[in-house]
C-alpha cells in the first residue's frame, strides 16, 4: 500500500476500589467528541512501520543491565490526507524485528476502519483477547493508538493537547541520568544545572550500600538542597536489601525512590513505603490500567509514572490520569517525552516530565527545553516528525 508521507503536589494512595474506566474527566469526554467528529469522514488507509537503531549520547546504565543504543520502531499511520507519527522503544535490538512486524500486521488489519481511537482500542482488545495485550502486542497497540491520535490532531490542525481539551504549556522537567559513577554523575549534574533544571534523577543499585550513599551524597552536596534529587533502583534489589538501603538514603532527602524491588511485588513496595518513610515512585512497567489499579489498591506507591507505550498509548493514559486523580496521586511521565508533554498538559495531577531524549537524532524538531521546562509547541499533532535523512542512516 502506497503511503503519503507529506508532513501535513505529592499524595498517598487511598484504599478505595474503583473500576478501571470510572470517572472520565471533562478532558476525556472532550477528547472523544473531537476524535469522533474528525473520524466521521476519515478512515485508516495505510500503515508503515520501520526499525531504526539510534545512538545515545550516554548509555543508559542500570542496576540490571545497560541499554547501549535506542532501538525504535517508527510508525506512520495514514488517515485521510494526513499521516500520524509515533515511535516505540524496544530496549533491546533483539526485539526490533518482531515489534515492527507486529505493528505492521495490526496496522494492516485496521485499514478501512473509522479513525476513532476508543473504538479501535476496544476492537484490538477483542482481537487479542486470547493472545493477551501484554508484551510486544500491547506495545504495538499503544504505538498505533499514539499515531492515530497524532493523525486526528493533524486533521483538526490542533496540537494534541488542544485536541484532548487542554493546551500546550511549559511543564517542569527533570534531567534523567544513569548509573554513571561519581565523576560522570557530577559532570552531568553540572550540565543540568547550567541548563536550568531544578530536578535530577540518578540510577543507583551499586554493588554495595556504601557506594550508593557515596554517589548520592556527592550529588546532594554538589546540587544543594534547592534542587530535587530522585533515585531509581530499576527493580535491582531484594526486599530485605531494599529496606536496608532505603533507611540509609533518608539523610539525602530524595524526592522519590523509584522501583526499589520487583515492580510486580505491590505488597513488598507497600511494606517498603511504610517502613522507609520515603516517597515511592513506580509505574513505568504497568502494562495497562488494570495493573496500575492493582498497585494503587495495594498502596504500593506515593507517586505514579505511567509509560505512554506500556499504559496503552494516549487512550490508556487518559484512563490512567482519571484513576490517578481519584487516588490523589501526582503523575510524572516515563520517556516518550514528545507525546508525554501533551498528555501531562491534560493530566489533573501532573507532576514532572522526564527528559531522556531517546529519539532526538531521528526527529525533525526535538522537544525544546528552557530553564528546566519542557516547551511543547503549537504545531498540529504531538510534535513527532521524522528527519528522513537521519532515519535512512539508522535503519536496522
Amino acid at each position: 500500500m502506497k503511503m503519503d508521507t507529506t508532513p501535513p503536589a505529592s499524595g498517598r494512595a487511598h484504599e478505595t476500589r474503583l473500576p478501571v474506566v470510572q470517572a472520565a474527566s471533562h478532558g476525556f469526554a472532550q477528547a472523544q467528541t473531537h476524535a469522533l467528529a474528525a473520524a466521521d469522514e476519515r478512515r485508516i488507509t495505510g500503515i508503515r512501520a520501520r526499525a531504526v537503531n539510534v545512538p545515545l549520547e550516554y548509555a543508559v546504565r542500570t542496576g540490571v543491565g545497560v541499554v547501549a543504543t535506542a532501538p525504535l520502531v517508527l510508525i506512520d499511520l495514514q488517515v485521510g490526507e494526513v499521516t500520524g507519527h509515533a515511535y516505540l522503544f524496544t530496549y533491546t535490538p533483539l526485539a526490533l524485528a518482531s515489534t515492527r512486524a507486529m505493528v505492521q500486521a495490526l496496522g494492516e488489519a485496521l485499514c478501512g476502519r473509522p479513525a476513532a481511537p476508543f473504538d479501535i482500542d476496544r476492537h484490538l482488545a477483542g482481537r487479542l483477547r486470547l493472545l493477551g495485550r501484554g508484551g510486544i502486542a500491547g506495545m504495538a497497540c499503544a504505538g498505533l493508538d499514539m499515531a492515530l491520535w497524532d493523525a486526528l490532531a493533524r486533521l483538526q490542525r490542533l496540537p494534541l493537547a488542544t485536541l484532548l481539551g487542554g493546551r500546550p504549556r511549559p511543564l517542569p522537567a527533570y534531567d534523567s541520568h544513569s548509573m554513571d559513577g561519581e565523576a560522570l554523575a557530577l559532570e552531568r549534574a553540572a550540565r543540568a544545572l547550567d541548563a536550568g533544571f531544578r530536578a535530577i534523577k540518578t540510577k543507583i543499585g551499586y554493588a554495595t550500600l556504601a557506594e550508593d550513599c557515596r554517589i548520592v551524597g556527592a550529588l546532594r552536596q554538589h546540587i544543594g538542597d534547592g534542587v530535587q534529587l530522585m533515585v531509581d533502583y530499576n527493580q535491582s534489589l531484594s526486599l530485605p536489601e531494599a529496606a536496608r538501603r532505603l533507611r540509609a538514603l533518608r539523610e539525602f532527602d530524595p524526592a522519590w525512590v523509584e522501583e526499589p524491588t520487583l515492580q510486580e511485588d505491590y505488597a513488598g513496595h507497600a511494606r517498603l513505603r511504610a517502613a522507609a518513610e520515603l516517597p515511592i515512585q513506580m509505574g513505568e512497567n504497568w502494562c495497562g490500567v488494570e495493573e496500575m489499579q492493582g498497585a494503587l489498591e495495594a498502596g504500593a506507591c506515593d507517586l505514579a509514572m505511567p509509560d505512554a507505550m506500556k499504559i496503552g498509548g494516549v487512550t490508556g493514559w487518559l484512563k490512567a490520569a482519571a484513576l490517578a486523580e481519584r487516588h490523589g496521586l501526582p503523575v510524572s511521565s516515563h520517556i516518550f517525552q514528545e507525546v508525554s508533554a501533551h498528555l501531562l498538559a491534560v493530566t489533573p495531577t501532573a507532576h514532572w516530565l522526564e527528559r531522556m531524549d531517546l529519539a532526538a537524532p531521528i526527529l525533525a524538531r526535538p522537544l525544546a527545553f528552557r530553564d528546566g521546562m519542557a516547551l511543547p509547541g503549537e504545531a498540529p499533532g504531538s510534535g513527532v516528525e521524522w528527519n528522513e535523512e537521519a532515519v535512512a542512516r539508522y535503519l536496522a
